[in-house]
């Protein structure tokens, strides 16, 4: 993809950036940015699950390297986390940003100016973490870094309990979509991040996603240009939910699809409080590990990222 350039500057052209701005202000005033569908009016200071108002809420922003090896590259990824989060995950490792309003407003001129900051250190990319409920803010502030001068890719890191609406916004602003695939189950995603619907809205999701950007490509470097990253958390006791999860993501999706098997999972939050979650309240073992991988493949998926 040597002819690569980020998806925005042809939007830009096309005259159509514009217009997502406008479009992104109109949700915030009846807000269904995610599928909470709360319907506040954020301009106004109403506040519905994920508790940010008119301005978007950043805990951090830093060159990221511990992300995939493809978009860490040698000098990171331009990692801006957002505060708050539309799920209530009981295992969240980052609760302590993820369940609380913890960080700074940042106006859409205070994002850009944060966004081409990270991409003046040499970041190879801007990556948007957890933008699900702060979306119509993320297409705004694209808007304004754009004419700027902003040329590397932009990563859209979120949980896939996204809206579709706000995935139109993004249509032809994100070059990467690195989606998680949490839960296959509804009584799962119920019982343990209060979204019974997940399971149908993160599929519903990664199919608009990867209609837009199809399967990852890479440049000769190495890096990401374009193309959907699905990232999936290996749970304790939970291997019957990865193949199934695995096996949507080669059939009906595509057996070229990218995915970080990851294994990072360990008890935090609110497991280890409550014996409803005893069944979470250890980390999974290698043979688990090892079955998960095995069940990705069994089901035709063969492009992995570096086992950690």
């Amino acid at each position: 993809m040597e002819d690569w350039e980020p998806v925005y500057l042809e939007t830009r052209r096309g005259g159509t950036l514009e217009g997502k701005v406008t479009r992104a202000l109109e949700e915030l005033a009846d807000c269904r940015a995610c599928p909470r569908d709360c319907g506040v009016d954020r301009f106004a200071a109403d506040k519905g699950v994920c508790g940010i108002g008119r301005f978007a809420l950043v805990s951090s922003a830093f060159p990221h390297l511990g992300e995939e090896d493809c978009l860490r590259g040698w000098r990171g990824s331009g990692t801006i986390f957002f505060a708050s989060c539309n799920l209530r995950c009981v295992f969240c490792q980052n609760w302590d940003i993820s369940q609380r309003s913890s960080g700074r407003p940042f106006s859409a001129a205070e994002l850009a100016a944060t966004m081409l900051e990270l991409q003046a250190v040499g970041c190879h990319n801007i990556n948007f973490v957890t933008p699900e409920h702060v979306a119509p803010q993320v297409a705004e502030a694209i808007a304004i870094a754009v004419p700027q001068g902003l040329n590397v890719p932009i990563v859209y890191n979120t949980s896939a309990y996204d809206a579709l609406s706000s995935l139109e916004l993004m249509h032809g602003l994100v070059d990467i979509y690195m989606p998680d695939f949490k839960f296959w189950e509804p009584e799962t995603a119920r019982r343990l991040a209060r979204a019974a619907d997940y399971p149908d809205r993160a599929r519903a999701a990664i199919s608009e996603m990867h209609r837009q950007v199809g399967p990852l490509r890479m440049g000769a470097d190495g890096l990401a240009r374009r193309g959907v990253l699905v990232r999936h958390l290996v749970m304790p006791g939970l291997l019957g939910e990865s193949a199934a999860i695995f096996s949507w993501l080669a059939n009906e999706l595509s057996p070229d699809t990218y995915v970080n098997v990851m294994a990072q999972y360990r008890p935090d939050h609110r497991v280890g409080r409550s014996e409803r979650y005893a069944d979470i309240n250890r980390r999974p073992t290698l043979e688990e590990i090892d079955n998960a991988y095995e069940a990705a493949r069994r089901a035709g998926l063969w492009r992995f990222d570096k086992r950690a």
